[in-house]
């Protein structure tokens, strides 16, 4: 089969041939037809992500495919089965053996290039803003790097839990899209003062950030009292450095939240996460947005765009196109 691996860190992934595995026991052969990129993809790729993969790897957090196999003991699921998994690596390839406890069967009438982008921005959005921050109604959500993949779903996602949304993108057009997905103000990180600006709009009771660096540090000097914030990412490569007496004036609460951690520490929270996302999918409440759609050769160039920032929402990866 074909896949795009990663050989040596820092450099772009080679498109090689390799075995087709066998599932063991407890795990299922996906056959995958797409293959979401997430920034993360990046940094396991530069070799500076929290998990760090034997190498030749084969990049790719998440993806949707349908089961070819079953390995023993499984009795879950069935061949031809369509379903999405989040495995951390493993979805730019033709084929991959994965357990069967991390797919997700996917509702009919969902397409594949839907699946590959709902997981994980759905999923850490959802974990974070309710399970995480408990997001309610006529609160304010500020959300930073609003027109990326999990930025946007933040702001789709706040807006159908009755939240007043705040986006932070760069420029015109990727507000217009975080317009579009329920933004209830924009403002341009390229020319906002964020701290004055959402402090004229009420301050913020939630913030949502996947970026850090300076917009972080605005953000939490433009919180209310009692305001919770989800540091989930740091995009603009800077980690920030959390006064403490500032939490102390405002009885502030930063929450430590990695959502791919819950796969080994409580995965029910993400099982239960998933049932009410779909449901949501379902009935039509959820719009997942993919900006680019990309054969497996291309997988850098997709990974491209998402370091230099040019998509909106999501990359996807068609790999048996």
């Amino acid at each position: 089969m074909r896949a795009m691996q990663l050989t040596t860190l820092g450099q772009p992934l080679e498109l090689r041939d390799v075995a087709v595995p066998d599932p063991a026991a407890g795990e299922v052969l996906v056959r995958i037809h797409t293959c979401g990129l997430n920034f993360g993809d990046t940094l396991i790729v530069k070799g500076t992500y929290q998990e760090k993969p034997p190498l030749p790897a084969t990049v790719g957090m998440e993806m949707c495919g349908t089961i070819e196999a079953l390995g023993a003991g499984v009795t879950h699921l069935a061949v031809g089965q369509r379903v999405a998994a989040y495995s951390g690596f493993g979805g730019l390839a033709e084929y991959a053996a994965l357990p069967a406890n991390i797919c997700v069967p996917i509702p009919d009438g969902m397409p594949a290039t839907d699946a590959a982008a709902f997981l994980i921005a759905y999923g850490t959005s959802h974990v974070g803003l309710d399970y995480k921050a408990h997001l309610k109604p006529g609160e304010r959500l500020l959300v930073l790097g609003a027109s990326g993949g999990v930025g946007l779903t933040a702001v789709e996602l706040g807006k159908l839990m009755g939240a007043e949304v705040i986006a932070v993108a760069r420029g015109a057009d990727k507000l217009e899209v975080a317009r579009k997905a329920g933004a209830d103000h924009l403002l341009d990180s390229e020319t906002c003062d964020l701290r004055a600006d959402v402090k004229a709009l009420g301050g913020a009771d939630v913030v949502y950030d996947p970026v850090g660096g300076d917009l972080f540090n605005a953000a939490l000097r433009a919180c209310n009292p009692e305001a919770r914030l989800l540091p989930l990412g740091f995009a603009s490569g800077t980690v920030p450095q959390i006064p403490a007496n500032i939490l102390l004036v405002k009885n502030l609460t930063v929450i430590g939240y990695y959502w791919g951690g819950y796969m080994r520490v409580n995965p029910k929270v993400l099982t239960d996460s998933f049932a009410v996302l779909f449901d949501w999918y379902a009935q039509g409440r959820l719009k997942p947005h993919v900006s680019h759609v990309l054969p497996l050769a291309e997988a850098n160039e997709g990974l491209e765009l998402l370091r230099s920032r040019k998509a909106t929402g999501k990359v996807v990866i068609e790999v048996d196109a």
